[in-house]
Parts: C-alpha cells; structure tokens; sequence
C-alpha cells in the first residue's frame, strides 16, 4: 500500500488522537449531532432544506473517513470543538451518511491495518490518485460528480506543487482530473447508491450482538488461537467486552474493554489484552464478525479475527489445517452449534474425539497412506466449513507477504520501529498437478542483500534483526548511523528468506522487504 501521504502533520496528530475516541463509547454527549451542525458548521456550510448542509449532505465515508473530515476543518478551519462532540458528530455521519457492507469490500485493508497490502487499481487510477495516498481513500467514500470535482478542486488548491510531481509534470494532470477522473469517479462511487438505501432499512438491531462469540485468529510470528469474546450491551450501541481465548502452544489470550457500531455493522473497540491495548476493527453482520485486531501503538502486529455467534451454526477454522499422508495427528474444529460426528474426507480417518462441546471439537486423525493429496471439504453434520490439506511432500514455500515495509524508529525519537512480520506458507502439487495451499508452517528465518547495492551498502548489518524462530524482523534505530556510508540512516533493501523442513529435506521461499524511514503521518485511512 502507498504510504507518501500528504496531510499535514497537525491534522496526522489532531487524527492519531481522535481514532482513540472512535474506537470507544462515549459518554452522555452533551449535545445532539443536529445541533452541532447547526451552531458549529453553519457558519461555512449553508442550509439546503430538510436538514440539509452544503457540501457536507452530499457525501457517505465510513466512520474514519468522517474523522478525518472533521479533523481538517479543525486543522485548517480552524474548527472549534470538543472531543465529545466530534465522536458524536462521528457517530451521527457515519449512521446517516455511511457506506453499506457491500460498498467496502475488497478495501477494508485500509480500514484494518494491512499496511503491506499491494493495492491494484487502473493505471489511471494509480498515476492520479494512488500516487499521493492509498486507493483505498478514495474508494471509501460516495459523491455525485459535482463534489468530486470539488474534490479536484481543493487538492490543487490545498497541494498546488502536485502539478510539478511525479505522474503530473508530464501530463495536464488539471484537465485530465476534472474531465477524466470526475466522471469515472462519480459512475464508480456514487452518492446514490440502492445498497445504500437498501441496507438503511434492513440493517439489523444492535442488540442482535449481545451474547458469546467464538472465535479464531492468526497471528503472524505466534501462530493460531481460538476462544470466546462476550459481548454486553452497554447503552445505545455500545458495548462491554470480554475475551478468553488461548493460542495454540498453550499461551494465554485474554483481556476486556469496550467497543462502539457504527452504520449498523462497522464494529470498533479497544480491549487490553494482557497488558496491551489492541484495536478491532470488524463487520459484524448478523451471526459473523470479522477483520482484524491490532496492537493501538504498532497496527503492523495484528491478528485476522472471525467469529461466529454462539447458538448459529458456522464451522470458523479448523487448526491446524493440513495433515502428513500416512501420519496422524490432532486438529482442533472452531465455531458455533457443532454437533455430529466430523468428516474430514476421502482417506481421512477419526481415531478418536478428544474433546467435543458446541463451540470445539478436537480430535485425532489418521491419514492413509494411499491417501491422494489434495483439499479436504471438512463437515460436522450438515455444516461445511473450511478445507483440510492432505500432503505427501512440499512442492514450495512462499513467505507471505512477498513484499513488506518495516521502519526505523525509536532512537531517541518518539516514533516507534515498525517491525517486519511473516509466515511460511507451504505449497503442494495435487493429483492434477495444480498447486494448492497446504498452509503455514514453522521455519528458520533469515535476511539477505536483495541487490548488489545492498550488499555494498551492508543493508543486512545495520538494517535490523531476524528472529530466527518466528520470522519477526525488527529494524534498527532512527537517525544517522556514524558507522555507515556519509553517516545515512539504517534503512535497507533485504530478501526475507524462509526455511522450511520437510522429512529432512529443507525448501526456502523468498520475499522483499523495504526497511525505510518513520511514518510522519498516519492517519485513519492511509
């Protein structure tokens, strides 16, 4: 994902504040949305009838989106006003003016942290937009063709230098915006929008969230877990939260803290676990949630979270999710209402149930040794869920992601490292020759030169460190580094290289990661 943002630092800062407030319920707000609009916007945003503003009536952004709205008029309008109006003008936008479950996806990275997602747009797109900021920015909000064209209109105002930028000076980057990209933006992202008005009136009660979830997560360098998240009603979409829950090597995954829903589905919380407070960004929808939890001070440690309601019925995962042909092992089935006796496909025998209740069933498996390899549509009863893996050898290894950014930090500054995180995922070949997923693996991990420069330049001495063992990289310090080449900092360009062992015989797979410099601005929506 592109990172070269071009908010002022102010207005990251006025953000990285306000994104605590958007994750947690606030209190009796003292006054109501309209009446913040009134006697705050107003001064700038004339009545239109019917409650409506200019400018401000005729766009739809997600709760972040609307964040950053306000926190540029505080910083470049000068805005007055309070933290706990802001969460309540936030609140009040994204519930009448949000997107629907439908219009975020396939960019819901943005909203969860995936800072090492490639993102893919048309050329045109990427040259325009992707340049400056993430697509994903763009795509997260709805306007009719006249406020897009604002749109064009305030960033060469606000950014007059962009016309003399990359993908700009080569090109009548003004012409080509408004004649070009407004239409196209407009047909694209639409203020009006039938899943909108569609989702307004079906979109589900809150109260249908209250009870047990269980759940499933991974989190890269630690591996699989499962538990149960308790969710209580707290006030009008608000909500305590519990979570109990375990890795697989034992360790435990606990903690509690609260959460807020936007738009009926865009579920934000923040919950301490063990010590550390983590954000969660979901769609909750009906009995399934799902996206991602993260550290609040490091978004790059985060692990995917899906969950089901307890009393519904949804096979979530099974862990671990593959199998040795001829071996046995023990695999652990997650979700809700799971009941039966589970199937786990053709040459795949249950030895034994180890543990069964609703919500996990562990057992033991054998695999024949005439097994084929291949994917396995596991079943309990008449739920089918994720697949199992049966693999006789390892064709590949893949490290995931194959292109990741880290960052130096600390230092004696006050912006955190931002680590290099990753799996090994292992590659099979079925009966039909086509590859599939087997899924991740341990491994022996290890960084190398990625070019000759690098090499020159000693990337892999000062860039940072690898820890062997679960393939977290964590860069060196900020600022100048007297020890290398005109006193440069410890940025670096390394191939991420895992290990995997497979009856002996050792595969690797290979990535890239860019080690560069802090991150100055890190708003909401990157």
């Amino acid at each position: 994902m592109k990172k070269k943002l071009r908010l002022g630092l102010s207005t990251s800062l006025v953000c990285i504040a306000a994104c605590v407030a958007l994750h947690s319920p606030s209190s009796l707000a003292a006054r109501d949305a309209k009446t913040i609009l009134s006697e705050t916007c107003r001064g700038c945003h004339t009545p239109e009838g019917n409650d409506a503003l200019s400018r401000i009536s005729h766009q739809r952004k997600t709760p972040e989106g609307w964040l950053m709205t306000i926190a540029r008029m505080q910083v470049m309008h000068s805005v007055q006003i309070s933290d706990e109006d802001r969460r309540t003008l936030v609140k009040y936008l994204a519930d009448t003016q949000g997107l629907a479950p439908s219009e975020t996806e396939g960019v819901r990275y943005a909203l969860e942290g995936r800072l090492s997602t490639v993102e893919k747009f048309d050329d045109q797109t990427s040259q325009m937009c992707t340049r400056c900021h993430s697509g994903a920015r763009v795509a997260l909000q709805r306007r009719p063709a006249q406020e897009w064209e604002h749109l064009v209109n305030f960033h060469l105002g606000q950014w007059p230098s962009l016309e003399y930028q990359l993908f700009a000076r080569d090109r009548e980057w003004f012409d080509i915006a408004r004649k070009d990209m407004v239409p196209l933006l407009a047909k694209r992202y639409p203020l009006d929008n039938p899943a909108w008005k569609k989702w307004l009136s079906s979109a589900p009660k809150t109260e249908a969230l209250v009870g047990d979830w269980s759940f499933s997560g991974h989190l890269p360098g630690k591996g699989e877990l499962s538990g149960v998240m308790i969710v209580m009603a707290d006030g009008r979409d608000t909500f305590k939260v519990s979570v109990k829950g375990q890795y697989a090597d034992g360790s435990p995954f606990n903690g509690d803290g609260s959460a807020i829903l936007y738009t009926g589905y865009e579920w934000r919380g923040n919950v301490t676990i063990d010590g550390v407070t983590m954000r969660q960004v979901f769609a909750a929808q009906g009995n399934a949630m799902q996206g991602r939890m993260f550290e609040a001070e490091h978004d790059e440690r985060g692990l995917d979270f899906i969950a089901a309601k307890q009393g519904s019925n949804r096979l979530l995962a099974v862990q671990p999710g593959y199998m040795k042909v001829g071996g046995e092992t023990e695999v652990t089935l997650v979700g809700s209402g799971l009941t039966g006796k589970p199937n786990f496909g053709k040459g795949v025998e249950v030895v034994e149930v180890v543990e069964q209740s609703p919500e996990r069933i562990k057992v033991k498996l054998k695999a024949a040794a005439n097994a084929q390899p291949g994917l396995r549509t596991v079943t309990v009863g008449t739920l089918k869920g994720p697949t199992l893996s049966v693999y006789s050898t390892i064709a590949e290894v893949k490290v995931v992601p194959e292109f990741s950014v880290a960052r130096i930090g600390d230092g004696g500054g006050s912006t955190p490292k931002v680590q290099g995180r990753f799996d090994a995922e292992a590659w099979g070949k079925g009966v039909d020759g086509k590859p599939y997923r087997i899924g991740v693996f341990p491994a022996q991990w290890s960084v190398e030169a990625f070019d000759d420069r690098a090499k020159e330049d000693e990337d892999v001495k000062f860039a940072g460190t690898m820890q062997a063992d679960s393939g977290v990289f964590t860069p060196g310090d900020a600022g100048p580094n007297p020890q290398r080449k005109m006193s440069t900092n410890n940025a670096g360009n390394l191939k991420v290289i895992a290990a995997v062992d497979d009856a002996g015989k050792s595969l690797t797979g290979e990535g890239h990661m860019i080690v560069t410099v802090q991150r100055w601005n890190n708003p909401p929506i990157p």
